[in-house]
């Protein structure tokens, strides 16, 4: 799938992100960009944006980059490194590839607020279940 409206509607099954409130900003060759707009479900007792916010959307931001033209690539490990709490309304998350072999994949996706500021970096080692 090439074009974003074809790639969204996919999407749109993968129901815990988008209920949550992910979108799909744009595609690219094995690369894309998802937000969230932060509300009240975001967050925790203190109020921060709950971690787990943010590794979904990395998670979702990963699955998108690497599954829109063609799906398979499942998540096999990830790691996340908490830097600081969002301090906007909006987290930007960038997934980019850093391997692409035959069977494995590597990720690395950071997230931003609007503002600029790293939020968090989550590695991700994917497989290629088509293979």
């Amino acid at each position: 799938m090439t074009d974003i409206n074809e790639i969204r509607q996919f999407f749109e099954n993968d129901r815990y992100a988008t209920e949550n409130g992910m979108v799909i900003d744009s595609v690219g060759d094995r690369t894309a960009i998802c937000s969230l707009k932060i509300d009240k479900r975001h967050m925790n007792a203190v109020g921060n944006v709950m971690g787990g916010v943010y590794f979904t959307l990395a998670d979702f931001t990963f699955a998108v980059a690497t599954n829109h033209d063609e799906p398979g690539i499942v998540s096999l490990s990830s790691t996340i490194t908490f830097n600081t709490i969002a301090k906007g309304e909006k987290i930007i998350c960038e997934a980019k590839q850093i391997k692409w072999g035959r069977t494995t994949c590597v990720y690395e996706m950071s997230l931003t607020d609007e503002n600029g500021n790293l939020l968090a970096t989550v590695l991700t080692t994917g497989y290629n279940t088509r293979k």
